[in-house]
């Protein structure tokens, strides 16, 4: 993998680049829609390059172990055969995931032992099996192990946890060594910061992390639930820290806002699953702000659902039509509504690349943070 650094905006800490992968280029900032379980929820792969004009998607290690399964995976030849999509995949490391199933796992220094939460059986990750787990699906951006600390979470086990992914991460690195890719192309790992809310473990995460000298490098633990301005400190504080010539990635990250926030402040490429999870319950972000289609206000407005953003099903179907099947529960509603956010979160990515390049990214900003944050 490699980054170029094409751009930087002279008034933020906004940058324009490239990475090149072995199924394509991504030009960042980048959003990435997350196709947890091998498929974007509701949307197609061609209505992903063609409509939405994704460039990298992501699949779930965590899930993907469970269903389909890794042998069958192999056998397909990798996720990038198995569902058809051949641009640049990036699986998250189950991290996350096996955080979230609090109740269902037990950490210990050689990894974590979870129930599955379809049919609660026992399995173990370690960072040797994520890793091979990892190769096994073909992702070109493979992510470090890793464990994702609560918010709030008291300092003692904020360290203890950064510590153990930091052993982890040598672990994982030493794994990806010894190992070969399975499908004849190279796979980049990811390591991770943590380090919850605390500064100075942020920034003594940041610096091992930017010791480890990988290609790219992410920050997680943050949008779990701490404030806004919390989460903007602690990614400046990193960004500062980690290589300028290499992608930074911000996990899990968020709102229109939120991604704009923090592209000023030097992160490259985001993912979050809130553009299809909030466009199944009727939420659409738009070029004009946020709408809920449920609202009877939008009952009897004929018109195109974003006639700005332009795409086929954002100018083709009209608001009341959406609320319609939106209301009835038409699986239908879900699809457009997703196709609409997703192509609304790579229009957003693009326009502050463009803006970065042209050099006026801070005064754009400014300009359509509050648009696009309104509730309509």
């Amino acid at each position: 993998m490699q980054f170029e650094l094409i751009a930087q905006d002279p008034k933020s800490k906004a940058r324009a680049g490239k990475i090149t992968t072995a199924h394509g280029e991504i030009v960042t900032p980048i959003f990435m829609p997350v196709g947890t379980a091998g498929t974007v929820k509701a949307v197609h792969q061609r209505e992903l390059e063609n409509d939405i004009k994704a460039q990298i998607i992501l699949g779930n290690t965590y899930h993907l172990y469970l269903r389909p399964g890794i042998e069958l995976l192999k056998k397909a030849g990798g996720l990038h055969r198995f569902n058809g999509w051949q641009r640049p995949i990036l699986t998250d490391s189950g991290g996350y995931q096996v955080y979230s199933l609090a109740d269902n796992r037990q950490i210990t220094e050689e990894g974590v032992a979870f129930k599955s939460h379809i049919d609660g059986s026992k399995h173990f990750f370690t960072p040797e099996t994520v890793m091979d787990i990892e190769r096994a699906i073909g992702a070109d951006i493979i992510m470090a192990f890793d464990e994702c600390t609560p918010y709030p979470c008291d300092y003692d086990y904020a360290k203890q946890s950064m510590e153990m992914t930091h052993r982890w991460l040598k672990r994982c690195i030493r794994r990806i060594e010894e190992t070969e890719p399975l499908y004849g192309y190279e796979q980049t790992l990811f390591p991770i910061v943590q380090g919850s809310v605390y500064k100075d473990l942020r920034r003594a995460s940041a610096e091992f992390v930017a010791s480890c000298g990988c290609d790219g490098n992410a920050i997680g633990g943050l949008s779990v639930g701490e404030p806004a301005e919390m989460m903007y400190e602690m990614t400046e504080l990193v960004c500062d820290i980690l290589p300028k010539d290499k992608p930074r990635y911000l996990m899990g990250v968020g709102t229109p806002a939120n991604i704009l926030e923090c592209i000023a402040l030097g992160v490259d490429m985001f993912d979050c699953v809130m553009p299809t999870r909030n466009a199944r319950n009727g939420m659409l972000f738009t070029t004009q702000g946020i709408i809920n289609i449920r609202n009877k206000k939008w009952q009897e407005d004929f018109s195109p659902i974003d006639e700005q953003l332009g795409g086929y099903v954002s100018t083709f179907y009209s608001k009341a039509y959406l609320r319609h099947l939106i209301m009835n529960k038409e699986i239908l509603g879900a699809q457009i509504a997703s196709v609409h956010n997703l192509t609304f979160y790579l229009w957003l990515v693009t326009q502050a690349r463009q803006h970065i390049i042209a050099g006026d990214f801070y005064e754009w900003k400014k300009q359509i943070l509050p648009v696009v944050s309104q509730r309509l």
